[in-house]
């Protein structure tokens, strides 16, 4: 098969660049500074702080495009994925505990907000794991290695629908997270493999979860 015939996803490209995600986590952890101090890993500024230095190391490493695959590289983005993820799980707990437990019933606005902070972050942080481990990570999508896909996007299964330079950017799996956080569902992007599959049935876990308990506690309220 000619290059040109073959499509952008399963050949070597020139990579995408890193800041569009780490604009979305950098807004992302500003907005967890607005949570209350009990729903927050103490000291509250440590987490943010930490991610942002991470995030600020891996534009330093590599300002341009994700088209070489390095290891220290790859290890800070996958940590900086990690510590999001801490401090939102802990926020998720903590909301959910101090809902069920009636601690934070007199705070409404505090609630609905925070609910709205961590239910956000929550598919920020499920868009950066689809996007470092989709087909082994930005780097091995660049170079074209993996000829199966983990996600199967629309326009790889229908090529005619974009044109042939069309490849998955952050974009693409920010867009899945939010559906599959709205829908509690894949939607328009199936799950190929197992460990995509039980990561998307773990975020429709979670939203649906935070959904519920913040939908059931404004309903509360209101007749309150």
């Amino acid at each position: 098969m000619e290059p040109a015939a073959i499509p952008a996803w399963r050949r070597r490209t020139r990579g995408e660049h890193r800041w569009p995600a780490m604009a979305v986590v950098f807004g992302t952890l500003a907005l967890q500074l607005a949570l209350p101090g009990d729903l927050v890993l103490r000291p509250w500024w440590l987490l943010p702080s930490v991610s942002a230095l991470l995030i600020v190391a891996l534009l330093l490493i590599n300002p341009g495009r994700i088209d070489r695959r390095s290891r220290v590289e790859r290890t800070i983005s996958l940590v900086v994925v990690a510590a999001v993820s801490l401090a939102n799980g802990l926020s998720a707990l903590q909301l959910v505990a101090g809902i069920a437990t009636g601690s934070i019933g007199d705070r409404p606005v505090q609630v609905l907000v925070s609910g709205g902070i961590v239910y956000w972050t929550n598919i920020v942080v499920f868009s950066l794991w689809y996007w470092e481990f989709d087909r082994g990570g930005p780097a091995r999508r660049a170079a074209g290695e993996a000829q199966h896909a983990d996600l199967l996007f629309p326009q790889m299964e229908n090529p005619e629908l974009s044109h042939g330079e069309w490849e998955p950017d952050y974009f693409d799996y920010l867009y899945l997270a939010f559906t599959n956080a709205a829908a509690f569902s894949p939607t328009d992007v199936m799950p190929l493999r197992r460990w995509a599959k039980l990561t998307m049935m773990l975020q429709a876990g979670i939203s649906m979860l935070l959904a519920l308990m913040v939908v059931a506690w404004a309903v509360g309220a209101l007749r309150g």
